[in-house]
Protein backbone atom coordinates (compact mmCIF):
# COMPACT_ATOMS: atom_id res chain seq x y z
CA UNK A 1 0.00 0.00 0.00
CA UNK A 2 1.61 3.31 -1.04
CA UNK A 3 1.57 6.44 1.13
CA UNK A 4 -1.25 8.10 -0.80
CA UNK A 5 -3.43 5.00 -0.59
CA UNK A 6 -2.61 4.61 3.10
CA UNK A 7 -3.62 8.19 3.82
CA UNK A 8 -6.88 7.76 1.93
CA UNK A 9 -7.58 4.54 3.86
CA UNK A 10 -6.88 6.33 7.17
CA UNK A 11 -9.15 9.21 6.16
CA UNK A 12 -12.02 6.84 5.34
CA UNK A 13 -11.56 5.02 8.66
CA UNK A 14 -11.60 8.27 10.61
CA UNK A 15 -14.65 9.46 8.68
CA UNK A 16 -16.47 6.21 9.46
CA UNK A 17 -15.51 6.53 13.12
CA UNK A 18 -16.78 10.10 13.20
CA UNK A 19 -20.14 8.84 11.98
CA UNK A 20 -20.29 5.95 14.46
CA UNK A 21 -19.19 7.77 17.62
CA UNK A 22 -22.12 10.26 17.81
CA UNK A 23 -24.60 7.44 17.17
CA UNK A 24 -23.11 5.29 19.93
CA UNK A 25 -22.78 8.30 22.23
CA UNK A 26 -26.46 9.15 21.79
CA UNK A 27 -27.71 5.65 22.53
CA UNK A 28 -29.91 5.10 25.58
CA UNK A 29 -28.99 2.00 27.56
CA UNK A 30 -31.72 1.43 30.16
CA UNK A 31 -31.49 -1.38 32.72
CA UNK A 32 -31.23 -5.13 32.46
CA UNK A 33 -33.79 -7.77 33.37
CA UNK A 34 -31.58 -8.88 36.28
CA UNK A 35 -31.59 -5.37 37.71
CA UNK A 36 -35.37 -5.39 38.16
CA UNK A 37 -35.30 -8.93 39.57
CA UNK A 38 -32.68 -7.91 42.14
CA UNK A 39 -34.68 -4.86 43.22
CA UNK A 40 -37.93 -6.79 43.61
CA UNK A 41 -36.29 -9.62 45.53
CA UNK A 42 -34.69 -7.13 47.90
CA UNK A 43 -38.00 -5.35 48.51
CA UNK A 44 -40.15 -8.42 49.19
CA UNK A 45 -37.32 -9.87 51.25
CA UNK A 46 -37.54 -6.79 53.47
CA UNK A 47 -41.32 -6.85 53.99
CA UNK A 48 -41.41 -10.68 54.19
CA UNK A 49 -45.21 -11.02 54.06
CA UNK A 50 -48.27 -9.56 52.36
CA UNK A 51 -48.64 -7.81 49.02
CA UNK A 52 -46.84 -4.72 47.72
CA UNK A 53 -48.98 -2.54 45.43
CA UNK A 54 -47.48 0.29 43.36
CA UNK A 55 -49.37 2.50 40.90
CA UNK A 56 -47.91 3.92 37.70
CA UNK A 57 -48.22 7.49 36.42
CA UNK A 58 -51.56 8.35 34.82
CA UNK A 59 -50.45 10.45 31.84
CA UNK A 60 -48.03 12.98 30.39
CA UNK A 61 -47.88 16.58 31.68
CA UNK A 62 -49.08 19.36 29.34
CA UNK A 63 -46.62 19.85 26.47
CA UNK A 64 -44.29 17.24 27.98
CA UNK A 65 -43.18 13.66 27.50
CA UNK A 66 -44.67 10.90 29.62
CA UNK A 67 -42.41 10.02 32.55
CA UNK A 68 -43.20 7.04 34.72
CA UNK A 69 -43.68 7.25 38.49
CA UNK A 70 -40.24 6.78 40.05
CA UNK A 71 -41.10 4.05 42.57
CA UNK A 72 -43.22 2.14 40.07
CA UNK A 73 -40.52 2.26 37.39
CA UNK A 74 -37.76 1.25 39.82
CA UNK A 75 -39.35 -2.16 40.33
CA UNK A 76 -41.19 -2.71 37.04
CA UNK A 77 -39.25 -1.15 34.15
CA UNK A 78 -42.66 -0.46 32.61
CA UNK A 79 -43.20 2.89 30.87
CA UNK A 80 -46.92 2.50 30.18
CA UNK A 81 -49.55 4.76 31.75
CA UNK A 82 -52.25 3.71 34.25
CA UNK A 83 -50.48 0.51 35.27
CA UNK A 84 -50.43 -1.32 38.61
CA UNK A 85 -47.61 -3.54 39.91
CA UNK A 86 -48.27 -6.25 42.50
CA UNK A 87 -45.46 -8.10 44.30
CA UNK A 88 -46.31 -11.03 46.59
CA UNK A 89 -43.76 -11.48 49.38
CA UNK A 90 -44.61 -15.10 50.24
CA UNK A 91 -44.39 -16.46 46.70
CA UNK A 92 -42.08 -13.98 44.96
CA UNK A 93 -44.63 -13.54 42.19
CA UNK A 94 -44.88 -10.22 40.35
CA UNK A 95 -47.90 -9.21 38.29
CA UNK A 96 -48.33 -6.19 36.04
CA UNK A 97 -51.85 -4.93 35.31
CA UNK A 98 -52.45 -2.72 32.28
CA UNK A 99 -55.56 -1.20 30.69
CA UNK A 100 -56.95 -2.89 27.63
CA UNK A 101 -56.84 -0.36 24.79
CA UNK A 102 -59.29 0.31 22.01
CA UNK A 103 -58.04 0.21 18.42
CA UNK A 104 -58.17 4.01 18.36
CA UNK A 105 -56.04 4.29 21.52
CA UNK A 106 -53.45 2.03 19.95
CA UNK A 107 -53.54 4.03 16.72
CA UNK A 108 -53.08 7.36 18.51
CA UNK A 109 -50.54 6.48 21.18
CA UNK A 110 -49.28 3.00 20.40
CA UNK A 111 -50.05 -0.25 22.20
CA UNK A 112 -49.00 -1.03 25.76
CA UNK A 113 -47.25 -4.16 27.01
CA UNK A 114 -50.43 -6.22 26.95
CA UNK A 115 -49.80 -6.59 23.20
CA UNK A 116 -46.08 -7.37 23.63
CA UNK A 117 -45.69 -11.14 23.88
CA UNK A 118 -42.03 -10.83 24.89
CA UNK A 119 -42.57 -8.25 27.66
CA UNK A 120 -43.24 -10.78 30.42
CA UNK A 121 -39.87 -12.48 29.94
CA UNK A 122 -38.02 -9.24 29.18
CA UNK A 123 -39.11 -7.72 32.51
CA UNK A 124 -39.05 -11.05 34.43
CA UNK A 125 -42.75 -10.85 35.39
CA UNK A 126 -44.96 -13.73 36.47
CA UNK A 127 -47.67 -12.43 34.17
CA UNK A 128 -49.19 -9.33 32.55
CA UNK A 129 -52.95 -9.07 33.03
CA UNK A 130 -55.72 -6.64 32.03
CA UNK A 131 -56.30 -3.89 34.56
CA UNK A 132 -59.91 -4.99 34.93
CA UNK A 133 -58.67 -8.18 36.62
CA UNK A 134 -56.75 -6.36 39.42
CA UNK A 135 -59.50 -6.36 42.07
CA UNK A 136 -60.49 -9.92 41.25
CA UNK A 137 -56.84 -10.97 41.63
CA UNK A 138 -56.72 -9.45 45.13
CA UNK A 139 -60.07 -10.95 46.10
CA UNK A 140 -58.92 -14.41 45.01
CA UNK A 141 -55.45 -14.33 46.57
CA UNK A 142 -55.31 -12.14 49.68
CA UNK A 143 -56.02 -14.97 52.13
CA UNK A 144 -53.24 -17.02 50.56
CA UNK A 145 -50.72 -14.17 50.33
CA UNK A 146 -51.42 -12.45 53.66
CA UNK A 147 -53.85 -9.75 54.69
CA UNK A 148 -51.30 -6.95 54.59
CA UNK A 149 -51.18 -4.38 51.78
CA UNK A 150 -47.94 -2.44 51.51
CA UNK A 151 -48.69 0.82 49.71
CA UNK A 152 -47.23 4.28 49.44
CA UNK A 153 -48.67 6.24 52.36
CA UNK A 154 -46.09 9.02 51.98
CA UNK A 155 -46.09 11.22 48.86
CA UNK A 156 -44.38 9.97 45.76
CA UNK A 157 -41.45 12.00 44.48
CA UNK A 158 -41.31 13.64 41.05
CA UNK A 159 -38.39 14.08 38.66
CA UNK A 160 -37.73 17.54 40.12
CA UNK A 161 -39.29 17.30 43.59
CA UNK A 162 -38.50 15.24 46.68
CA UNK A 163 -41.30 13.50 48.58
CA UNK A 164 -41.29 16.31 51.15
CA UNK A 165 -41.42 18.93 48.40
CA UNK A 166 -44.42 17.22 46.78
CA UNK A 167 -46.16 17.40 50.15
CA UNK A 168 -45.18 21.05 50.52
CA UNK A 169 -46.53 21.96 47.08
CA UNK A 170 -49.77 20.15 47.89
CA UNK A 171 -50.11 22.20 51.06
CA UNK A 172 -49.50 25.44 49.16
CA UNK A 173 -52.01 24.49 46.48
CA UNK A 174 -54.58 23.81 49.19
CA UNK A 175 -54.36 27.31 50.66
CA UNK A 176 -57.64 27.91 48.86
CA UNK A 177 -60.34 25.32 49.39
CA UNK A 178 -61.14 25.40 45.68
CA UNK A 179 -57.86 23.54 45.08
CA UNK A 180 -58.10 21.32 48.15
CA UNK A 181 -58.52 17.81 46.77
CA UNK A 182 -57.09 14.38 47.51
CA UNK A 183 -53.96 13.35 45.63
CA UNK A 184 -54.12 10.18 43.55
CA UNK A 185 -52.15 8.36 46.26
CA UNK A 186 -54.53 9.44 49.01
CA UNK A 187 -57.55 8.51 46.92
CA UNK A 188 -56.11 5.06 46.21
CA UNK A 189 -55.44 4.51 49.91
CA UNK A 190 -59.07 5.37 50.66
CA UNK A 191 -60.35 3.02 47.94
CA UNK A 192 -58.21 0.11 49.14
CA UNK A 193 -59.38 0.59 52.72
CA UNK A 194 -63.01 0.65 51.61
CA UNK A 195 -62.70 -2.40 49.35
CA UNK A 196 -60.51 -4.54 51.63
CA UNK A 197 -61.41 -3.68 55.24
CA UNK A 198 -60.01 -7.02 56.38
CA UNK A 199 -56.50 -5.91 55.33
CA UNK A 200 -53.97 -3.83 57.17
CA UNK A 201 -52.37 -1.06 55.11
CA UNK A 202 -48.68 -0.46 55.84
CA UNK A 203 -46.16 2.07 54.58
CA UNK A 204 -43.77 0.80 51.88
CA UNK A 205 -41.74 3.99 51.38
CA UNK A 206 -38.97 3.37 53.97
CA UNK A 207 -38.22 0.01 52.38
CA UNK A 208 -38.12 1.56 48.90
CA UNK A 209 -35.95 4.49 49.95
CA UNK A 210 -33.41 2.22 51.65
CA UNK A 211 -32.88 0.51 48.29
CA UNK A 212 -32.99 3.60 46.07
CA UNK A 213 -30.45 5.60 48.08
CA UNK A 214 -27.63 3.13 47.32
CA UNK A 215 -27.01 3.03 43.59
CA UNK A 216 -26.29 -0.23 41.78
CA UNK A 217 -23.52 -0.70 39.21
CA UNK A 218 -26.04 -0.27 36.38
CA UNK A 219 -27.39 2.94 37.90
CA UNK A 220 -23.87 4.25 38.42
CA UNK A 221 -23.03 3.58 34.77
CA UNK A 222 -26.04 5.66 33.65
CA UNK A 223 -25.21 8.41 36.15
CA UNK A 224 -21.61 8.59 34.93
CA UNK A 225 -22.80 8.97 31.37
CA UNK A 226 -25.37 11.56 32.39
CA UNK A 227 -22.68 13.48 34.26
CA UNK A 228 -20.62 13.73 31.07
CA UNK A 229 -23.64 14.66 28.94
CA UNK A 230 -24.86 17.32 31.38
CA UNK A 231 -21.38 18.79 31.80
CA UNK A 232 -20.90 19.06 28.05
CA UNK A 233 -24.29 20.77 27.79
CA UNK A 234 -23.31 23.39 30.38
CA UNK A 235 -20.08 24.03 28.46
CA UNK A 236 -22.15 24.64 25.34
CA UNK A 237 -24.36 27.02 27.30
CA UNK A 238 -21.35 28.95 28.56
CA UNK A 239 -20.08 29.33 25.01
CA UNK A 240 -23.52 30.51 23.86
CA UNK A 241 -23.68 33.31 26.45
CA UNK A 242 -22.71 36.89 25.66
CA UNK A 243 -23.57 40.44 26.73
CA UNK A 244 -26.67 41.51 24.82
CA UNK A 245 -27.94 37.96 24.46
CA UNK A 246 -30.89 36.51 26.35
CA UNK A 247 -31.06 33.98 29.14
CA UNK A 248 -33.26 31.72 27.05
CA UNK A 249 -30.53 31.45 24.39
CA UNK A 250 -28.24 29.99 27.04
CA UNK A 251 -30.97 27.54 28.06
CA UNK A 252 -31.53 26.51 24.44
CA UNK A 253 -27.87 25.61 23.95
CA UNK A 254 -27.89 23.23 26.92
CA UNK A 255 -31.24 21.62 26.13
CA UNK A 256 -30.30 21.04 22.51
CA UNK A 257 -27.01 19.42 23.55
CA UNK A 258 -28.55 16.84 25.90
CA UNK A 259 -31.27 15.94 23.41
CA UNK A 260 -28.64 15.27 20.74
CA UNK A 261 -26.80 12.97 23.15
CA UNK A 262 -29.79 10.78 23.97
CA UNK A 263 -31.28 12.35 27.09
CA UNK A 264 -35.05 12.70 27.34
CA UNK A 265 -34.59 16.37 28.19
CA UNK A 266 -33.83 18.45 31.28
CA UNK A 267 -34.40 16.85 34.69
CA UNK A 268 -35.91 20.13 35.89
CA UNK A 269 -36.73 23.53 34.48
CA UNK A 270 -33.30 25.01 33.61
CA UNK A 271 -32.24 28.00 35.69
CA UNK A 272 -30.37 30.75 33.84
CA UNK A 273 -30.12 33.85 36.00
CA UNK A 274 -28.11 36.89 34.93
CA UNK A 275 -27.31 39.92 37.08
CA UNK A 276 -29.99 40.31 39.79
CA UNK A 277 -31.62 37.03 38.73
CA UNK A 278 -28.50 35.15 39.86
CA UNK A 279 -29.67 35.79 43.44
CA UNK A 280 -33.04 34.05 42.96
CA UNK A 281 -32.49 30.41 43.93
CA UNK A 282 -35.01 28.81 41.57
CA UNK A 283 -35.40 31.50 38.93
CA UNK A 284 -36.94 29.81 35.85
CA UNK A 285 -38.28 32.60 33.63
CA UNK A 286 -35.02 32.86 31.69
CA UNK A 287 -36.21 35.91 29.76
CA UNK A 288 -33.85 38.77 30.68
CA UNK A 289 -31.21 40.33 28.45
CA UNK A 290 -27.69 39.70 29.77
CA UNK A 291 -25.70 42.87 30.35
CA UNK A 292 -21.98 43.56 30.20
CA UNK A 293 -20.12 42.98 33.48
CA UNK A 294 -22.81 40.72 34.95
CA UNK A 295 -22.56 37.16 36.16
CA UNK A 296 -24.59 34.33 34.67
CA UNK A 297 -25.66 31.52 36.99
CA UNK A 298 -26.89 28.31 35.35
CA UNK A 299 -28.40 25.32 37.20
CA UNK A 300 -28.97 22.40 34.82
CA UNK A 301 -29.07 18.63 34.51
CA UNK A 302 -30.32 16.00 32.07
CA UNK A 303 -32.84 13.18 32.50
CA UNK A 304 -31.23 10.07 31.00
CA UNK A 305 -32.77 6.60 31.32
CA UNK A 306 -34.82 7.91 34.28
CA UNK A 307 -31.66 8.99 36.14
CA UNK A 308 -31.08 12.70 36.75
CA UNK A 309 -28.10 15.00 37.19
CA UNK A 310 -27.48 18.39 38.83
CA UNK A 311 -24.83 21.01 37.95
CA UNK A 312 -24.50 24.71 38.68
CA UNK A 313 -21.87 27.00 37.22
CA UNK A 314 -21.47 30.76 37.52
CA UNK A 315 -19.44 32.75 35.01
CA UNK A 316 -18.86 36.35 33.85
CA UNK A 317 -20.89 37.28 30.79
CA UNK A 318 -18.04 39.44 29.44
CA UNK A 319 -15.48 36.66 29.90
CA UNK A 320 -13.52 38.08 32.87
CA UNK A 321 -14.43 38.17 36.56
CA UNK A 322 -14.20 41.55 38.28
CA UNK A 323 -12.01 41.68 41.40
CA UNK A 324 -15.08 41.55 43.66
CA UNK A 325 -16.69 38.71 41.71
CA UNK A 326 -13.40 36.82 41.76
CA UNK A 327 -13.03 37.11 45.56
CA UNK A 328 -16.57 35.88 46.24
CA UNK A 329 -16.26 33.11 43.67
CA UNK A 330 -12.99 31.92 45.19
CA UNK A 331 -14.61 31.59 48.61
CA UNK A 332 -17.52 29.52 47.28
CA UNK A 333 -15.18 27.31 45.24
CA UNK A 334 -12.91 26.66 48.22
CA UNK A 335 -15.89 25.53 50.30
CA UNK A 336 -17.08 23.21 47.56
CA UNK A 337 -13.63 21.71 47.00
CA UNK A 338 -13.23 21.20 50.74
CA UNK A 339 -16.57 19.36 50.86
CA UNK A 340 -15.54 17.10 47.98
CA UNK A 341 -12.22 16.35 49.67
CA UNK A 342 -14.00 15.47 52.92
CA UNK A 343 -16.67 13.21 51.43
CA UNK A 344 -15.96 9.56 52.18
CA UNK A 345 -17.85 6.63 53.71
CA UNK A 346 -18.50 6.83 57.44
CA UNK A 347 -18.43 10.62 57.72
CA UNK A 348 -21.45 12.71 58.69
CA UNK A 349 -22.57 16.21 57.83
CA UNK A 350 -21.03 17.42 61.09
CA UNK A 351 -17.68 15.86 60.15
CA UNK A 352 -17.78 17.55 56.73
CA UNK A 353 -18.63 20.96 58.23
CA UNK A 354 -15.70 20.69 60.64
CA UNK A 355 -13.33 19.67 57.83
CA UNK A 356 -14.48 22.61 55.69
CA UNK A 357 -14.07 25.09 58.54
CA UNK A 358 -10.51 23.85 59.16
CA UNK A 359 -9.69 24.10 55.46
CA UNK A 360 -10.97 27.67 55.22
CA UNK A 361 -8.99 28.66 58.30
CA UNK A 362 -5.80 27.26 56.81
CA UNK A 363 -6.49 29.14 53.59
CA UNK A 364 -7.02 32.36 55.49
CA UNK A 365 -10.51 32.74 54.03
CA UNK A 366 -13.61 33.99 55.77
CA UNK A 367 -16.64 31.97 54.59
CA UNK A 368 -18.91 34.85 55.69
CA UNK A 369 -21.67 32.60 56.90
CA UNK A 370 -21.08 29.96 54.24
CA UNK A 371 -20.43 26.53 55.73
CA UNK A 372 -19.89 23.16 54.16
CA UNK A 373 -21.98 20.06 54.65
CA UNK A 374 -23.92 17.41 52.81
CA UNK A 375 -26.04 18.41 49.85
CA UNK A 376 -29.08 16.60 48.50
CA UNK A 377 -29.34 13.09 47.10
CA UNK A 378 -29.55 12.57 43.32
CA UNK A 379 -31.03 9.63 41.40
CA UNK A 380 -34.43 8.99 39.83
CA UNK A 381 -35.29 12.43 41.18
CA UNK A 382 -32.95 15.40 41.17
CA UNK A 383 -33.86 15.74 44.88
CA UNK A 384 -33.74 12.02 45.41
CA UNK A 385 -34.81 9.88 48.36
CA UNK A 386 -32.50 9.41 51.30
CA UNK A 387 -32.19 9.85 55.06
CA UNK A 388 -32.43 13.25 56.71
CA UNK A 389 -30.54 14.79 59.61
CA UNK A 390 -26.90 13.96 60.35
CA UNK A 391 -26.58 11.47 57.51
CA UNK A 392 -23.79 8.89 57.51
CA UNK A 393 -22.20 8.71 54.06
CA UNK A 394 -22.16 5.26 52.47
CA UNK A 395 -20.55 3.85 49.35
CA UNK A 396 -22.99 4.05 46.45
CA UNK A 397 -24.75 7.22 47.57
CA UNK A 398 -24.95 10.01 44.97
CA UNK A 399 -25.21 13.61 46.16
CA UNK A 400 -25.09 17.15 44.83
CA UNK A 401 -22.83 19.62 46.63
CA UNK A 402 -23.88 23.25 46.06
CA UNK A 403 -22.42 25.99 48.28
CA UNK A 404 -23.48 29.52 47.35
CA UNK A 405 -23.24 33.17 48.33
CA UNK A 406 -25.82 35.80 47.34
CA UNK A 407 -25.56 39.60 47.46
CA UNK A 408 -28.82 40.98 46.00
CA UNK A 409 -27.75 44.56 46.69
CA UNK A 410 -24.78 43.99 44.33
CA UNK A 411 -26.64 41.73 41.88
CA UNK A 412 -24.04 39.06 42.59
CA UNK A 413 -25.13 35.48 43.15
CA UNK A 414 -22.58 32.66 42.95
CA UNK A 415 -23.39 28.95 43.25
CA UNK A 416 -21.11 26.08 42.28
CA UNK A 417 -22.61 22.61 42.19
CA UNK A 418 -21.37 19.16 41.26
CA UNK A 419 -22.93 15.72 41.58
CA UNK A 420 -20.64 13.19 43.26
CA UNK A 421 -20.63 9.43 43.85
CA UNK A 422 -19.46 8.18 47.24
CA UNK A 423 -16.81 5.54 46.57
CA UNK A 424 -14.92 3.14 48.82
CA UNK A 425 -12.19 5.67 49.60
CA UNK A 426 -13.75 9.06 48.89
CA UNK A 427 -15.91 10.42 46.12
CA UNK A 428 -15.95 10.67 42.35
CA UNK A 429 -17.12 13.90 40.73
CA UNK A 430 -19.53 12.84 38.00
CA UNK A 431 -19.80 16.34 36.51
CA UNK A 432 -16.10 17.21 36.32
CA UNK A 433 -16.09 17.84 32.56
CA UNK A 434 -17.32 21.43 32.87
CA UNK A 435 -14.75 23.94 34.19
CA UNK A 436 -15.11 25.67 37.54
CA UNK A 437 -11.60 27.03 38.22
CA UNK A 438 -11.46 30.76 37.49
CA UNK A 439 -8.66 30.55 34.92
CA UNK A 440 -10.34 27.57 33.18
CA UNK A 441 -13.64 29.44 32.91
CA UNK A 442 -12.00 32.57 31.51
CA UNK A 443 -9.96 30.50 29.05
CA UNK A 444 -13.10 28.70 27.82
CA UNK A 445 -15.02 31.97 27.40
CA UNK A 446 -12.11 33.51 25.52
CA UNK A 447 -12.74 30.94 22.78
CA UNK A 448 -16.30 32.07 22.11
CA UNK A 449 -17.03 32.96 18.49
Amino acid sequence: MNMRTARRHLFLCLAALAVLVPALHAQRTGFSRDEYVRRRQALVGSVKDGVVILFGETGAPPAGHFRQDNDFFYFSGCRDANAILVMAARTGETFLFLPQQSPREEMVGGSNLLKDSAAKDRLALSDIQPLSYFDEYLARNLERLGLVLYVRLSPGDAVDEARSEVGLMTARRSRTHYNDQLSFDNYRISKLRDRYPQCELREIVPFIDALRVIKSEEEIAVLRRNGRISALAVREAMLASRPGGFEYEVEAAAVGAVLKMGARGPAYAPIVGSGPNSCIWHYEKNERRIEKGELVLMDFGADLDMMTMDITRTWPASGKFSDEQRDIYRTVLEVQKACIAAFRPGLTSKDVREAVALHMKKKGLDPRGLSGGLGHFVGLSVHDVGPHGDVVLKEGMVMAIEPALYYPEKAIGIRIEDTVLITRNGCEVLTADVPKEIDEIERLLAGRK
